[in-house]
């Protein structure tokens, strides 16, 4: 019997595709929030990449839905803000899931938190003290050094978890790393009328932003860590703001700003609306667009 050699080549092709390594295998990502699926994308453009948020979505309250179990089921990564940001929702998602590549101490968990130093760490906490996190303030991703940092761990636990492209994530980092480096001293340039500058906030949301650029928040809207603004609360910062020394109001995106509003009116002072994170505005499409967008925003208004 001949075989014809065509068909015989063809086979051998495709057994071979069939026995073919991992090494090309995409890693798929659950991320649970937006900043750090850009984050990711950075270092692994060809993954499969999920956010279990918007940047219009408190990542403190999120619903484990059905599509969501869906997700982390089949993620080979889960990548999280950490300091117990998401504890009211990604502990029922790992459950359901059943999923032990995402458990609670395996590798393919990943806590940014986990990755560097946090602002804020308290001793003790009680519900009592509101929405507070005894780890630290989770919003890292306003802080360009720590945003390095992690970015470092990240690359480093993608390698891990597939060893045969670990070139090509760290490859990927350099390449981030790079262009990151270049921007964060143009964003400090902008932003050097800022420093000293004193802000009403809403929640702690900005601490690392703030923290970098030198803006002091001197209240909250917040009477108590997730709780919303009251009228008694607002009532009782019309004197701090009538003071002279505010410059602005600031609140996230998410946040509801009637009470931010109530008070801007009656003090005669701006409100700013900042994006939390990745897509929160047009110009914030990826994490360098964020970073440009916040400090636009706040240079624009704040004089």
């Amino acid at each position: 019997m001949r075989i014809n050699s065509d068909w015989l080549n063809t086979l051998l092709l495709l057994v071979g595709v069939g026995c073919a390594p991992l090494a090309s295998a995409q890693l798929t990502v659950f991320a649970c929030e937006p900043e750090y699926a850009s984050l990711v994308t950075e270092l692994a453009p060809d993954a499969k990449v999920f956010s279990a948020t918007t940047a219009f979505q408190d990542p403190h309250l999120v619903q484990a839905r059905p599509s969501l179990i869906a997700k982390m089921r089949r993620a080979d990564l889960a990548v999280c803000a950490g300091a117990e940001l998401e504890v009211g929702w990604l502990p029922m998602l790992q459950m359901k899931s059943a999923n032990p590549k995402v458990n609670s101490g395996g590798v393919g968990l990943f806590f940014a938190a986990e990755q560097t130093d946090t602002l804020d760490k308290l001793k003790q906490a009680d519900r009592s003290m509101g929405d507070v996190h005894q780890l630290g303030n989770p919003h890292l991703h306003f802080s360009p050094t720590r945003v390095l940092t992690i970015a470092t761990a990240l690359a480093g636990r993608m390698a891990q978890l597939d060893p045969d492209n670990a070139a090509a994530y760290q490859t990927n980092l350099q390449r981030f790393s790079k262009r990151w480096q270049a921007a964060v001293p143009q964003w400090q340039e902008q932003a050097a009328s800022l420093k000293g500058k004193k802000v009403i906030g809403y929640h702690s949301s900005f601490r690392y932003l703030f923290d970098w650029l030198g803006i002091e928040q001197v209240a909250d809207l917040e009477p108590k860590p997730g709780l919303p603004p009251s009228s008694a609360h607002l009532a009782s910062l019309l004197a701090r703001g009538k003071a002279g020394d505010i410059s602005a109001i600031t609140v996230a995106g998410y946040q509801d700003r009637r009470g931010a509003d109530w008070l801007a009116e009656r003090i005669g002072l701006p409100v700013v609306v900042l994006p939390m994170s990745v897509g929160g505005d047009e110009q914030s499409r990826d994490l360098f667009g964020l970073y440009a967008s916040v400090i636009q925003q706040l240079t624009g208004v704040i004089q």
